[in-house]
């Protein structure tokens, strides 16, 4: 459930960011932003979302700005620690590859 509330937050951080400035950006950044939103809702190929949702941010605050300070570091950190943990249990992810026993061989 902890994964799936950091994919959510992710989420809706994207939409917000993409959403909440006063000057419009570009369709395709709306685009993108929809998309990425929701497939890491998902958790659909999460790690490969999450950064591709990292570079979206960093492109948004960089030509329209960014919020603070505290704002693109607490949602950078958001993003990248979901790029390292993964989908979790309840996403597309586990329920395509599920779960692996690994049987290591005796020597």
């Amino acid at each position: 459930m902890g994964l799936l509330s950091l994919r959510s937050s992710a989420a809706i951080a994207l939409l917000v960011e993409n959403y909440g400035h006063r000057q419009d950006p570009p369709l395709w950044m709306r685009s993108a932003a929809i998309i990425l939103a929701i497939t890491l809702f998902a958790g659909y190929l999460t790690p490969l979302a999450a950064a591709m949702a990292l570079l979206l941010h960093g492109l948004l605050w960089l030509t329209l700005g960014g919020g603070t300070a505290a704002i693109v570091i607490i949602v950078s950190l958001d993003i990248l620690a979901l790029a390292l943990l993964g989908p979790g249990a309840y996403s597309v992810d586990a329920f395509l590859f599920g779960r692996r026993i690994v049987v290591l061989p005796r020597s």
